[in-house]
C-alpha cells in the first residue's frame, strides 16, 4: 500500500482541543509531516505549536518563509498567512483570503495534492462553514486518501458535513482512534475505507451549502 507520508489537516471552530488530543495520540518515531491550518485572527498572537508541543511528542513550529518538510515535524500556518507545499517546502504565503479566512485550509490541500500527489492524506476535524471541501477534492482527484472526524462527535460539524456531501471520504473516525488511522496511512499499512458510523445525511444534522451564504 502507499505511504501517505503528507497529512494536512483543516480545523477551526472547536478544532484545537480536537488536535490537542489527536498529536497526543501521536507516536514519537510517527513516519510522516503533518501540516496544519487552522482559522486563526489576524490580530493577535497564536500559541497553537506551543499548546501542541505540550501535548504530544512531535516537534510544532510555525515555519519560516520556506522550510523543508520532513517526517515528525507539525508545520502549522500562523495567522494572516496561508501554509502552501510547494517542492518539498512548506511555504508561508501572503495570498488572499480564501473563505474568508488567511490561513485557510483549501491552499494547504490544493497545494500538497499537487505536489505530492498519492502521497498525501487530508483530515477535516471540527469547523464550521465549508473550507477544507473543495481542497480534499484534490487531494482525492490526485490520488491521495481523504479522513473526517465523527461529525456525530465534533463540536461544530458543519465543515465535515460539507466535506461529506461533495466528496468521496475514506475514512470517517472518532479522533480517539485517528492517532493509530494516521500512523498505518504513514507506514501503508491502513486498512480499506470505513466509517466509524453509517453515513447518512440526514442523520448529522443540517448540511451547510455554498449556495446558501
Amino acid at each position: 500500500m502507499i505511504r501517505r507520508d503528507i497529512i494536512t489537516i483543516g480545523a477551526s471552530a472547536g478544532g484545537i482541543e480536537v488536535l490537542q488530543q489527536l498529536v497526543e495520540s501521536l507516536p514519537q518515531d510517527f513516519p510522516a509531516a503533518i501540516l496544519i491550518a487552522v482559522h486563526l485572527s489576524p490580530y493577535f498572537p497564536s500559541k497553537l505549536p506551543t499548546l501542541l508541543n505540550r501535548a504530544g511528542r512531535l516537534e510544532a513550529l510555525f515555519p519560516s518563509a520556506i522550510e523543508p518538510i520532513r517526517p515528525g515535524r507539525i508545520y502549522v500556518a500562523p495567522p494572516n498567512q496561508h501554509l502552501i507545499v510547494e517542492d518539498g517546502a512548506a511555504r508561508l504565503w501572503q495570498g488572499p483570503k480564501e473563505n474568508r479566512f488567511r490561513p485557510a485550509i483549501n491552499p494547504l490541500f490544493r497545494s500538497a495534492a499537487v505536489a505530492h500527489r498519492e502521497r498525501v492524506a487530508g483530515v477535516i476535524l471540527s469547523g464550521a462553514l465549508d473550507d477544507g471541501s473543495a481542497g480534499l477534492w484534490w487531494i482525492k482527484r490526485f490520488g491521495g486518501v481523504t479522513v473526517v472526524q465523527d461529525p456525530s462527535r465534533a463540536a461544530h460539524p458543519e465543515m465535515i458535513q460539507s466535506a461529506l456531501q461533495y466528496v468521496d471520504i475514506d475514512y470517517v473516525i472518532d479522533i480517539p482512534k485517528m492517532g493509530k488511522l494516521l500512523t498505518d496511512l504513514a507506514t501503508g499499512t491502513a486498512g480499506p475505507k470505513v466509517s466509524a458510523l453509517p453515513i447518512n445525511i440526514d442523520d448529522v444534522g443540517p448540511i451547510w451549502k455554498p449556495e446558501e451564504r
